[in-house]
């Protein structure tokens, strides 16, 4: 009951972001509309990367907008601590620092024109730079950039709740809530889910090892799933559809992997049980598998949570583009778009839960071949099963 209230809540939410989002969107100008051209691909890229603040809306010319910490440090000079917002969205130069974004481009088309030998622009959108006395960026200026972007402070956010989310419960349990009597409140809700991770994940390709990985499992269960469900709340950031967040979580997993090897794990790897001469093509092979497990939960987690976004986002675009072709048509399309917008929504609730359970699945099928000996491994109750590559 509560997650489907959880459900119902967060697709409402959206539902209402879509309706009133053409509607907080003014143009600008006198009376007249000033028509700009929608680019969809820029739009979208905007949305799935970083930045130095949250953006929810624009009111006329003003933003709707938190603005997260910047912390610089520059050789010579020291640390300096502000807040985003002390750029007005990088109109103005603050403390000898300029915050290059696509107005301040737009204000400077000179800088936006100047391409280096590969033809990329040498100005980067959403970057820091040093301020000449002009207010105009350095290339050359060296500054290092510890600021708290949207992806770090999400971060931050989803461990303060995964630490508070465990320890609360573990409280309970230590009560004897859920040992002696019945599990109460949230913790009625979590518990199935620890067990499943316990007896569908740790169980059954871990074998009577699980208990040593368990840990480690259901951090990466919980923590992948709180960021998948806060990165679908509008106007947060979609930490999970970051390639830098996945990797680092491959990183994990292949250290965990590599930890739990044994002998007979090197032993298949660089002396494969195959004739002589198919050895030299095999363990290549073998010694290439090492890296493309980490490397497939990467990409795996990394593409389903980005193409949700860029799906939904892409029929919003539809609505505007279909509008600007006609009036009539953009309106009587929009329906079908929000329709098909909130569809896919309620599927990313899905895909939320289902990559949290896929990588700790999959990170606990490749550590139980670690040890195995990458061949067979055993279910919860003792009978080989052939191992999912």
């Amino acid at each position: 009951m509560l997650v489907r209230s959880v459900k119902s809540l967060l697709v409402a939410v959206f539902s209402l972001s879509v309706v009133f989002f053409p509607l907080l969107v003014k143009a600008e100008g006198g009376g007249e509309p000033k028509e700009e051209k929608l680019d969809p691909a820029k739009l979208i890229i905007e949305h799935v990367s970083d930045g130095h603040e949250y953006h929810f809306a624009t009111l006329g010319h003003n933003p709707v907008t938190i603005p997260l910490p910047i912390i610089l440090f520059e050789p010579g000079k020291g640390l300096k601590a502000f807040m985003s917002s002390e750029f007005h969205h990088g109109a103005e130069a603050h403390e000898g620092y300029v915050w290059v974004t696509e107005e301040f481009l737009k204000e400077h088309p000179e800088l936006a024109e100047k391409k280096d030998a590969e033809g990329k622009a040498l100005y980067k959108n959403e970057k820091i730079y040093i301020a000449d006395e002009n207010g105009l960026p350095v290339l050359d200026g060296k500054v290092y950039d510890f600021s708290l972007t949207r992806n770090a402070t999400q971060m931050l956010i989803s461990v303060l709740l995964l630490v508070w989310l465990m320890t609360s419960i573990a409280k309970k349990y230590k009560k004897g809530i859920g040992q002696t009597s019945a599990p109460k409140g949230f913790q009625n809700a979590v518990e199935p889910i620890i067990t499943f991770v316990r007896d569908d994940v740790a169980k059954a390709n871990l074998g009577n090892n699980y208990e040593k990985y368990m840990p480690l499992l259901l951090t990466i269960f919980f923590f992948i799933l709180i960021n998948n469900l806060i990165g679908l709340v509008p106007g947060s950031a979609n930490v999970t559809g970051n390639i830098a967040f996945t990797a680092m979580l491959g990183l994990i997993a292949f250290v965990a992997i590599m930890i739990s090897t044994n002998k007979h794990y090197w032993g298949h790897i660089f002396n494969p049980p195959v004739p002589g001469g198919v050895k030299p093509i095999l363990i290549p092979v073998e010694i290439l598998g090492i890296f493309t497990k980490p490397f497939a939960l990467i990409i795996r987690l990394f593409a389903n949570m980005i193409s949700g976004h860029v799906i939904i986002l892409a029929f919003i675009c539809l609505i505007f583009i279909f509008g600007a072709m006609n009036t009539a048509l953009g309106w009587g399309t929009s329906w079908f778009f929000i329709l098909l917008s909130v569809f896919i929504y309620v599927i990313e609730i899905l895909v939320a839960f289902l990559q949290a359970y896929i990588f700790a699945n999959l990170t606990a099928v490749f550590i139980g071949q670690a040890f195995e000996g990458g061949h067979e491994h055993h279910d919860a109750h003792g009978h080989d099963e052939p191992a999912i590559i």
